[in-house]
């Protein structure tokens, strides 16, 4: 054992003679944050020589990159909650905040984002420290973490909102999101497939793809926040996702994405000013260890993008070798398949640098390289050919690098981006034919049909996983797979009897390796299963409902719950399940309820997917006003005669069981909300409760009038922004910790000991 230091300096003590606990936020807490000196002169000298900073603007882009982040939130679009939400962050919360000074700072009056429409994105002076921990920001901070919780608002940074704008996502479109986690471009890819909120299920879906098992049920999450039926969870490595098929019209064929957003992993020095730890980790050699991957990355994107689909590649890096390399290498490899899109009048407003078309590489200890010929033999494994620009002017001025877009903080106050647009225009070069049989005896011709003429009858190869050696190129290890379209056939290196000796070919496909939890399996309803007829009975559902789009996760024993997906992502998952490793799919609908068997139907609606299934709901609906809303959602069990007298005399004549209560707006009430609200509820013996999980239940509070926060020990404080407060009834301010409990009454209750197959999605308490 080491000498005990008798000069450490002793923790002080309370009154009780114990350790005070230390605030994260005190300058003395361990090493944390406020310790960290936002100094690094190799990264000032880095960018200083690379001239990335119009010229007189460097001081102005340090002392930004200094300045914590300000906060940014975004609405969610698609939702037709979303003017009401607008409208009330306008007319309540940011009048409220704007006056307010906050340690000596004043706060300024949030503003839209001026390049995002419909002003759904806004920003504020105000950083995340200020905002969790002040007193006078403490209603604002609740509301914000409660809409969410329940789907509404993204807290996001400005310049991670930029990808899926470029892409032009419409509802139709098959979507790749390699590098997903943890999810927000992913939520705003979502919102964009459901803009028509009329549609349930859109034709197109989004794949989220994470190589890292424990970050994808963090996608989880974010995604189960939306309730979309089209967004399907994968855990693969992106640089070697597997390129999956589909069955149309009977036959076989390869799954080409319409849109792909490639955001990935980077050393993220445009993040300084919220990862404050970079500042001291930042150097050069993380640029060049990930140029490979994020080149494999960015190759393995553009096989799988359809003819005429766009690709967005982005970093939160402003580094060169990450950015610019990439692109060039990308393009000059796909010999005029791809282009880079002029995406400058995509989004008004936006101030950025567009990309440069000179640059040098330098090591971690100083040394600058501006050619690949200078660099010495030592330093090829560390440096590669592709981190270079063309030295061919003519072929770097066709590149058009210039349209790539960097997004400098000192510009509009945010953090420091990369993006750049990809159109396909044709298929990749080493992938217009079969690989050819590189035997000398060989007498088979090497022309094979058009991919259009060829017919699907095996699983696609995989790109075999490449190499970061000296003497592997990216492009080049792989320009042996087949034609896009085209899946090997049986005369292909790839099948077994035409590995010969003396033949050579590819490297047969890896099996694929499964990390994590293994996950419950999907397993679709058939169009004779028993357990729907009642279900299609109770609820008079209309006769286009696609039953078979409804799943479980369980082959054996009572069905839990029951879940939905989109026409197009069964298809994916019934072709693809033995090379695809799915964490979670589909939006639940339905949950048993062992009591609601002798009613009639033992699965009552959960509200997750309400919005999904009720438009084929054509029974147990009972139309209620906006008073009925708020005694809905503010009492436990009330009885029936605390409806109105419309809504009264709808339960009367329902019998026990679930139902949808369904707010519809009055146009020529202005004050009332205008936007349609389905809650599932049930109707007892003689009360009436709704299903709605606790911040879902703030949230429609919310749009009614009625505001709900919490003090410090928990408990619900229920304020009316008009004379309602005396009103209402809040059986619930008398609950323990303010909770939303669920509790059925005697003729309803519910088996408390049924579990959720469906691991990434907890019940949530579903009631007061």
């Amino acid at each position: 054992m080491g000498r005990k230091n008798r000069n450490r300096q002793r923790p002080q003590q309370n009154r009780d003679g114990r350790p005070e606990k230390r605030n994260r936020d005190d300058a003395g807490w361990g090493a944390g944050y406020s310790e960290i000196i936002k100094e690094n002169k190799l990264f000032e000298h880095y960018y200083q020589e690379l001239k990335i900073v119009p010229e007189g603007e460097f001081e102005e882009f340090m002392e930004a990159m200094r300045e914590p982040l300000p906060a940014t939130i975004r609405i969610t679009g698609y939702k037709s909650h979303a003017k009401e939400i607008l409208h009330t962050l306008k007319e309540k919360y940011f009048k409220e905040v704007q006056d307010l000074e906050v340690d000596g700072q004043k706060i300024e009056a949030p503003q839209p984002l001026s390049w995002y429409p419909d002003e759904l994105a806004w920003h504020t002076n105000l950083s995340r420290k200020i905002l969790r921990k002040s007193p006078l920001l403490e209603k604002f901070h609740q509301f914000l973490v409660s809409e969410t919780e329940s789907g509404n608002i993204s807290r996001q940074e400005a310049v991670s909102m930029l990808p899926p704008l470029l892409l032009k996502i419409e509802p139709h479109h098959k979507i790749l999101d390699m590098c997903a986690a943890p999810g927000s471009k992913t939520a705003q890819l979502i919102e964009m497939l459901h803009s028509d909120m009329d549609v349930p299920f859109p034709e197109g879906f989004v794949i989220a793809n994470d190589v890292d098992n424990k970050r994808c049920y963090l996608l989880v999450h974010q995604a189960k926040r939306l309730n979309s039926p089209c967004i399907m969870v994968v855990n693969h490595d992106a640089s070697n996702i597997p390129r999956l098929q589909f069955d149309r019209d009977g036959k076989k064929e390869v799954l080409f994405y319409d849109r792909i957003l490639c955001d990935v992993p980077c050393s993220g020095d445009g993040t300084m000013r919220k990862n404050i730890d970079v500042w001291k980790k930042w150097t050069t050699s993380n640029s060049l260890q990930l140029h490979g991957l994020q080149l494999r990355i960015a190759v393995r994107g553009v096989e799988q993008l359809a003819v005429g689909g766009r690709m967005v590649y982005s970093t939160c890096s402003l580094n060169p070798v990450e950015d610019e390399a990439v692109i060039a290498a990308l393009l000059e490899k796909s010999e005029g398949a791809l282009e880079l899109a002029d995406a400058s009048s995509d989004l008004p407003g936006l101030k950025y640098m567009p990309g440069i078309t000179s640059w040098k590489v330098m090591t971690k200890d100083s040394q600058w390289y501006s050619d690949w010929s200078e660099v010495p033999t030592n330093r090829h494994t560390q440096i590669r050919p592709t981190m270079f620009p063309p030295t061919d002017s003519e072929k770097l001025a066709n590149m058009r690098l210039e349209r790539c877009m960097r997004i400098l903080p000192h510009h509009q106050n945010t953090g420091g981006f990369f993006v750049a647009v990809l159109v396909k225009k044709a298929p990749m070069p080493w992938n217009r034919r079969y690989p050819k049989l590189r035997n000398k005896d060989a007498n088979s011709s090497n022309e094979v049909a058009p991919a259009e003429e060829l017919q699907i009858e095996e699983t696609p190869a995989e790109v075999a996983p490449v190499a970061d050696s000296p003497t592997d190129d990216p492009v080049e290890a792989i320009s042996e797979t087949p034609a896009e379209g085209e899946l090997p056939g049986p005369d292909t290196p790839e099948h077994p009897e035409a590995k010969k000796d003396n033949v050579c070919g590819p490297p047969p496909p890896k099996k694929m390796k499964l990390f994590g939890f293994k996950e419950d399996p999907f397993v679709f309803m058939t169009e004779d299963d028993p357990i729907f007829l009642p279900i299609q009975t109770f609820y008079d559902l209309s006769p286009d409902f696609p039953k078979l789009n409804v799943l479980t996760r369980s082959h054996e024993g009572k069905k839990r719950h029951l879940y939905m997906v989109s026409k197009e992502l069964r298809n994916v998952l019934l072709n693809n399940s033995e090379k695809m490793k799915v964490i979670n799919t589909g939006v639940k609908v339905w949950s048993r309820n062992t009591d609601g068997e002798q009613f009639g139907c033992a699965f009552r609606l959960a509200q997750e997917g309400i919005y999904t299934v009720c438009p084929y709901i054509r029974a147990r609906i009972i139309n209620v006003s906006v008073e009925d809303v708020k005694v809905l959602l503010t009492q436990e069990n009330p009885f029936l005669s605390k409806l109105g007298d419309d809504a009264h005399s709808q339960a009367k004549k329902l019998e026990m069981g679930s139902i949808v209560l369904r707010y519809l707006p009055d146009p020529k009430d202005p004050d009332a909300p205008q936007c349609q609200i389905d809650l599932c509820g049930w109707r007892g013996k003689t009360s009436i409760r709704a299903f709605v999980p606790r911040n879902e239940r703030f949230h429609y509070l919310r749009l009614v009038g009625l505001e709900v926060f919490r003090d410090k020990q928990g408990k619900r404080d229920d304020a009316s922004t008009e004379t309602q407060e005396g009103n209402v009834e809040d059986s619930e301010a008398q609950s323990q910790e303010g909770d939303l409990i669920e509790q059925d009454n005697a003729e309803t209750k519910e088996n408390s000991s049924e579990s959720d197959t469906n691991r990434t999605e907890p019940e949530p308490a579903e009631s007061t």
